[in-house]
């Protein structure tokens, strides 16, 4: 059996399957910043929707086309691999074609991720608009309204990344765009989300403008058992902005449960917060004599308390700097300090957090980590 979507294989062959499925006007290549971490124990295919990348636009029919139209292709591509059961993640679109396959061929989705992704994405006829403007002016129409809809912080669309996908958009068939629009039109699961059995992780970035994070909250709380995970400083494209946070939510939905996909969430976690270059020296630093601590911290702090969906990035590095300031822990408390202003927190807030220390933990405490604070910002500055 032949498939005709467009794909690309990565990881060790006879690992578990897993399939990922791109957003629209995008390629597979929206799911390269996860690629390293995800090919490491599983055999990822990325796909590209009709008409972008490289398959045809003749898959899907001229109007009419449905998400229905698009799972078919998914299952003609697993069909192809022999893959009876696989994973599957999807952005937006492509998480609509997965919300198909787990409510219609539950027994073949192992499990599912949906990434900035909604049961009904809006109102049919803005669909249709589009649909009609990119069939008579072409996809470069869209090129000046995308980075807002993509970012939510515009300035990516500078980016090596940012740039890379806008040419996607702009080489992308407008037949293949139109009727991925005609899909969107008509896709609306609002009314089965309880029929969904498979396990269930859900993606959100806060700064989503077009599917915003009630789109996900409404997911996450129709589908029995879903788990949901918001994203903060991330867009519609939130693999892209916040790739490490996104990377670390997928693996630990993978694995969970187990010490390999507990370690793997853990280390992109924390090189997501303290940074890679902080990770590394504490990598290369690593001996015999620290090696388990290392694993420990990984696996158990990173990788199952900093990543648990109950409290947002920004809360969590709240909770450490009072807990820090509390123990008087001044070097862990420098490296926090970094970590808050990598999850969001502003120099003023950080402030509050150690003022409103002072009054449960002590004003001599508070005093240190003014002056640990007051140096790790200064060194940034100079930086």
């Amino acid at each position: 059996m032949t498939d005709p979507l467009h794909h690309r294989l990565d990881g060790p062959e006879g690992a578990p399957p897993l399939i990922l499925g791109p957003s629209l006007g995008t390629s597979l290549s929206v799911w390269e910043p996860h690629l390293p971490a995800l090919a490491r124990d599983h055999r990822v295919a990325r796909y590209d929707l009709p008409g972008h990348g490289g398959s045809p636009a003749a898959l899907l029919p001229g109007s009419g086309a449905a998400v229905a139209d698009l799972a078919r292709l998914v299952l003609d591509l697993a069909d192809a691999r022999g893959w009876t059961a696989f994973h599957y993640a999807g952005v937006s679109l492509g998480g609509a074609v997965g919300l198909h396959l787990a409510l219609h061929h539950p027994e073949r989705v192992s499990s599912l991720t949906l990434v900035c992704s909604s049961a009904r994405f809006g109102d049919p006829a803005a669909w249709r608009e589009r649909a009609d403007l990119v069939r008579r002016e072409g996809t470069g129409a869209l090129l000046g309204a995308a980075p807002g809809r993509w970012f939510a912080d515009p300035g990516t669309a500078d980016t090596l990344a940012g740039k890379g996908l806008l040419a996607d958009l702009e080489r992308t068939d407008p037949g293949g765009y139109a009727a991925c629009c005609d899909a969107l039109a008509v896709h609306d699961l609002r009314d089965r989300l309880g029929d969904i059995g498979v396990p269930t992780l859900v993606v959100s970035g806060r700064g989503d403008r077009s599917t915003p994070p009630e789109h996900g909250r409404a997911l996450a709380d129709g589908i029995p058992g879903a788990e949901l995970t918001e994203i903060g400083g991330a867009g519609h494209l939130a693999g892209v902005e916040r790739p490490e946070a996104v990377t670390a939510a997928l693996l630990g939905h993978l694995s969970p449960g187990t010490d390999g996909g507990r370690y793997a969430a853990g280390m992109a976690v924390r090189r997501a917060v303290l940074g890679d270059a902080h990770v590394d020296r504490a990598v290369a630093r690593t001996t015999a004599f620290t090696a388990d601590f290392q694993d420990l911290i990984t696996r158990y702090a990173w990788g199952e308390i900093w990543t648990r969906p109950g409290l947002d990035r920004r809360t969590r590095s709240c909770v450490t700097l009072t807990a820090l300031v509390a123990r008087g822990h001044l070097d862990e408390l420098a490296m926090h300090v970094r970590a808050a202003l990598a999850n969001g927190l502003t120099p003023d807030e950080i402030a509050e957090v150690i003022l409103q220390s002072a009054i449960y933990c002590g004003v001599p405490a508070a005093n240190s980590a003014f002056a640990t604070a007051q140096r790790v910002l200064a060194d940034l500055t100079e930086e």
